[in-house]
């Protein structure tokens, strides 16, 4: 399957990319994983894998959000305002 087809079909990938997106500042990507965690959605292992792979998909960098990952959250957020 391919990465991208995978974000398609993988609702956790999706939660934490809008999630990432969202983040206050000051708050880190380990933090939101911590918070999904902590709200049950996937362990930190599993948090971790997913953001590597939003990392491969070139989605995001150590640094922040790719444009191409911008968009793909505000595409996630507007399906979930729906």
């Amino acid at each position: 399957m391919s990465l991208e087809k995978e974000f398609e079909q993988n609702m956790e990938l999706r939660v934490l990319l809008l999630a990432l997106y969202k983040k206050e500042e000051g708050e880190s990507f380990k933090d939101i994983i911590i918070t999904l965690e902590n709200g049950g959605l996937f362990t930190f292992k599993v948090g971790k894998k997913l953001l590597k792979l939003l990392k491969e998909l070139k989605y995001i960098t150590d640094d922040g959000f790719t444009m191409v990952g911008i968009e793909k959250a505000k595409e996630v957020e507007m399906e979930f305002k729906i």
